[in-house]
């Protein structure tokens, strides 16, 4: 069971990595696939809260560390949906979002537990919406300014969908590192029962 939460964590090490070639979509107003939330949102339903947390620890800093010291160090272009707001936040807030979306996860855990895993793929669409608003939110809060715009929803949809539509890869991974490393997770659900054919 160490093992594969081990395995998480460098799965999440990987995922920052991946980020960095995370391209947006121009057409679908700058849109782009959030991997490290994806994957960390994945893998907080397959664990228990106290591993859900010190994941959301890791991701929280790695996700700082990546947008916010990179841009105060080489003021180059964001890798966040938001373009240079990271210079209005401070380093560590991102921890406190990623338990957020931890918890959404964890409240759904006995669906996928059942197998309904599909529940929990669209659950994590509606946790990276909500992420990207209450961060932006926050942002404006800082700046003492509040501007809603129809582009700005159109973004943070787009966002989220294509996030979520990665979903079923991610979970396939996760059920291949549980078998790897002996981890139980239980999604009998996925199991057809033939009982009602014996009779």
């Amino acid at each position: 069971m160490l093992w594969y939460h081990v395995s998480l964590v460098l799965l999440v090490i990987a995922s920052t990595i991946l980020q960095q070639f995370s391209p947006a979509f121009e057409g679908l107003h700058e849109a782009r696939i959030l991997v490290v939330p994806l994957v960390f949102l994945c893998a907080a339903v397959t664990v228990n809260v106290g591993p859900m947390l010190l994941l959301a620890f890791v991701c929280g800093f790695l996700w700082d560390t990546q947008h916010i010291l990179s841009h105060h160090e080489t003021n180059q272009k964001m890798l966040q949906v938001y373009v240079d707001s990271q210079a209005d936040v401070r380093f560590g807030y991102s921890i406190i979002l990623y338990a957020m979306m931890g918890f959404i996860m964890q409240g759904i855990q006995p669906l996928f537990r059942e197998g309904k895993w599909h529940v929990s793929a669209l659950l994590s669409g509606v946790a990276i919406f909500l992420y990207l608003f209450v961060e932006y939110m926050f942002i404006t809060f800082i700046r003492g300014e509040l501007i809603l715009t129809r582009a700005l929803f159109l973004k943070i949809s787009f966002t989220s969908l294509l996030t979520m539509f990665l979903c079923p890869p991610v979970f396939w991974v996760l059920f291949r590192l549980a078998d790897l490393f002996h981890h139980t997770i239980d999604y009998e659900g996925l199991k057809t029962d033939r009982r009602g054919f014996v009779d």
